[in-house]
């Protein structure tokens, strides 16, 4: 492991003295976008825990985070989205997960919107095509943010998998296909494998950032991680009361399409920045760096 992660070092060090020299200014450049995701993966490694472990999200629920994954707490995990591109509601978000095995290359991205009761009932009637529409204007609404910071615009292509509502268990799960704009056609795409828990005063979203060439693999994971994402006593749908309970004022067609789609603009690029940077950057569990890989492999810690 040691010959390894000094193997990894130099290859890092040999990477970025190729690099021309770079000044600060806006957008920042392809070099200074690099040192930071390093660094921001770096934070993350010293700050989160390993599973299997408890980790507590907010007053709300227990995430029995199980071996091999790893949970980024919030500060760095903003940190970390941002290095990669994308927007972060502040607000809403509550950590990252990460493989910790040698060739997990996927992010789930959990969050906690408190909105209120979700009311279900639209479930039974979705329109899969005007959902796609709503979702591409939130993309649109996004670039120009990427733009402003130096990254390429995105593109909406179509359905993973259209929207799927479990009225038992309260849980929803779509994904959809996306590209940079100017990505050629025949080249792997971003997916983003969205993952929904609703709870009595409002939801968790756990969504999983891949690439099209893995997402069938891939996708279980955030299966996994949803099934064993559990609302604490009285926070359950379930617990709902109509006298007492504030109810969002969006049903639950507006967590796939709309206003909150647009609202969130998480369109994240891994699977773009991993092919752009290649195994120098996606190494191990995500995690660049040497003195990271060793805080992935610490012993677990609660969140």
């Amino acid at each position: 492991m040691q010959k390894l992660i000094a193997a990894f070092s130099a290859l890092l060090l040999a990477l970025f003295a190729s690099l021309p020299a770079f000044a600060q200014a806006a957008p920042p450049s392809e070099a200074a976008r690099k040192a930071e995701l390093i660094a921001a993966w770096e934070a993350a490694g010293k700050a989160g825990s390993a599973g299997p472990s408890d980790i507590t999200l907010i007053d709300q629920a227990i995430l029995r985070l199980p071996a091999d994954y790893f949970f980024v707490p919030r500060a760095e995990g903003v940190r970390v989205l941002r290095a990669l591109g994308n927007l972060v509601n502040d607000s809403s978000f509550i950590g990252l997960v990460v493989g910790a095995r040698q060739n997990d290359q996927w992010i789930v991205v959990i969050r906690y919107i408190n909105d209120g009761y979700i009311k279900d009932d639209e479930a039974k009637h979705w329109n899969a095509d005007e959902l796609l529409k709503n979702i591409s204007e939130g993309v649109d609404e996004a670039n120009k943010d990427r733009i402003a910071r130096g990254f390429p615009e995105m593109q909406v292509i179509g359905w993973v998998e259209p929207p799927g509502y479990d009225t038992a268990t309260h849980r929803l799960v779509w994904s959809m296909l996306a590209k940079d704009k100017d990505q050629p056609d025949n080249t792997e795409k971003s997916v983003n494998y969205n993952t929904y828990a609703l709870g009595r005063d409002g939801y968790f979203s756990l969504n999983l950032l891949s690439g099209s060439e893995r997402i069938g693999g891939e996708k279980s994971v955030a299966h996994k991680l949803l099934a064993e994402l559990g609302y604490n006593a009285g926070k359950r749908y379930e617990d709902f009361n109509a006298t007492t309970d504030r109810i969002a004022e969006y049903g639950i067609l507006a967590l796939v399409g709309g206003a909150v789609a647009k609202k969130l603009g998480l369109f994240a690029l891994l699977a773009a920045l991993a092919l752009k940077f290649g195994k120098v950057i996606i190494f191990g569990a995500v995690v660049l760096g040497a003195g990271a890989m060793k805080f992935f492999r610490r012993k677990p810690r609660n969140g």
